[in-house]
C-alpha cells in the first residue's frame, strides 16, 4: 500500500511522474503502444492511428476550454486550416513534410489568433457562438477558394517520405504519428507546471481575481488559442499525411461538436482526459456497429433501420456521463487507482 510519497530532492519534487506506478505505468504505456502494430490487424491499426490524430488536437482544446475555460466550437475548423496549409505545400510546391507540419502549425496559429481576438472582449456563450462563426467563415474559405483548395473536391497528398522510405502502410503511418501524439501529451503535462499554464488556470477560475493578482489576460488568452492552434494545425497536418486526400466536409462544425464532446467524456482539464476521449470517440460506434452486426444477422434491412443507433448511443453516453459522471473517465480511472494504492484497506 502506497501511504506517500517522500522527496528527498528538488528533482523528485518537481517530478512529472512523481510515484514509482506513475512511472512504470507510464514506460509500460510506451512499450505496449510500439509493439501494438505487432499483434493489431490492419483496421484496428487504422482506428488506433485516428485516434491517435484526435489525440493531439484535443490536448490543444484541452488547454484551451478545459484549462483555460475558452470554450471553442471551432477547433475542428482549425485541425482543417492546417491539414489544407500541409495539402496545399505538398501538392502544389512539393515541400517535404519537415517543412509543411512546422508550416501548417504557423498559419493555423495566425488564424487562431485572428479568431482568439474576440475572447478578450467576450467570454461564455457569446465566444462560443464567435467560435461558431469562425468555424463556418473558414470553412466557406476552405469551399469557396477553388484556385488554392480545390473546392468540394479537395485536395490530394503525397505519402511522407523519410530518407526515400514513403509512409504508406497502417504500421508505417502509426509509428509516424506516434512521436507526435507521446510530445503532445507531454507538453500538456508540462504545460501546467509554468507560469502561463498556472496563468491560465487562474483565467478559467475567475478571470477578473486573475487581472487583479496581475495576470495580463489579453497575453494569456491569446497565448491560450495560439496553443491550442498549434496543436490542431499538427493535427490536421499529420491527418492530411494519414488520409492523403482531404475535404472541407471532413471539418465542419459536427466535429468540433464531437470534439468538445470527447474532453468532456473523456474528462476536462486532465492530461489524460484527451486519450480517454479519443479512444471512446473512435471505439463506441464500432463497438455498437459489431453488436448490431451480430443482431442483424446479415439482415439489410434491419440494418438500414439501425444504422443511426451509432449516434444515438452515442448521444445517450454524453448525456449519461453529464448526469453519472460529470468528471469524465479519468475520474474513474483516479478511482481504481486509488482503491489498487489503499489496498489491502480500500474501503
Amino acid at each position: 500500500m502506497i501511504i506517500g510519497n517522500l522527496k528527498s530532492n528538488y528533482a523528485a519534487d518537481e517530478a512529472v511522474l512523481r510515484s514509482w506506478p506513475l512511472r512504470w505505468g507510464f514506460w509500460a504505456c510506451i512499450v505496449v503502444a510500439l509493439i501494438a502494430p505487432q499483434f493489431l490487424s490492419g483496421y484496428h491499426l487504422y482506428l488506433t492511428t485516428q485516434a491517435m490524430l484526435y489525440v493531439i488536437a484535443l490536448v490543444g482544446l484541452n488547454i484551451l476550454t478545459g484549462y483555460t475555460g475558452l470554450v471553442s466550437l471551432g477547433h475542428g475548423a482549425m485541425v482543417g486550416v492546417g491539414a489544407y496549409t500541409a495539402a496545399v505545400l505538398d501538392n502544389r510546391y512539393g515541400l517535404p513534410f519537415f517543412a509543411t507540419i512546422p508550416a501548417a502549425m504557423l498559419v493555423t496559429v495566425a488564424v487562431g489568433l485572428v479568431f482568439g481576438l474576440p475572447s478578450l472582449r467576450i467570454r461564455g456563450l457569446y465566444l462560443t457562438i464567435a467560435t461558431i462563426a469562425a468555424s463556418f467563415i473558414i470553412i466557406f474559405v476552405l469551399e469557396s477558394w477553388d484556385s488554392v483548395t480545390n473546392g468540394d473536391s479537395g485536395i490530394t497528398i503525397s505519402p511522407a517520405n523519410i530518407f526515400g522510405y514513403e509512409i504508406v502502410s497502417e504500421t508505417d503511418k502509426f509509428y509516424f504519428i506516434l512521436p507526435f501524439v507521446v510530445l503532445s501529451v507531454l507538453f500538456s503535462m508540462n504545460l501546467f507546471r509554468t507560469r502561463i499554464g498556472r496563468a491560465f488556470i487562474a483565467i478559467r477560475d475567475g478571470d477578473l481575481s486573475a487581472e487583479i493578482l496581475g495576470v495580463n489576460l489579453m497575453r494569456y488568452k491569446l497565448y491560450s488559442f495560439a496553443i491550442a492552434s498549434a496543436l490542431a494545425g499538427l493535427s490536421g497536418a499529420l491527418f492530411s499525411y494519414n488520409f492523403l486526400a482531404i475535404t472541407p466536409v471532413l471539418f465542419e462544425l459536427p466535429i468540433s461538436i464531437t470534439m468538445l464532446a470527447a474532453i468532456v467524456i473523456g474528462g476536462v482539464a486532465s492530461t489524460l482526459g484527451p486519450i480517454f476521449g479519443a479512444a471512446f470517440i473512435v471505439m463506441v460506434p464500432e463497438i455498437v456497429k459489431g453488436a448490431l452486426a451480430v443482431f442483424s444477422q446479415g439482415d439489410i434491412t434491419f440494418a438500414e433501420y439501425t444504422a443511426p443507433a451509432s449516434t444515438l448511443v452515442y448521444g445517450l453516453l454524453i448525456i449519461g456521463f453529464m448526469l453519472f459522471e460529470p468528471m469524465g473517465l479519468v475520474a474513474i480511472w483516479r478511482r481504481f487507482w486509488r482503491f489498487v494504492n489503499l489496498w489491502p484497506f480500500s474501503p
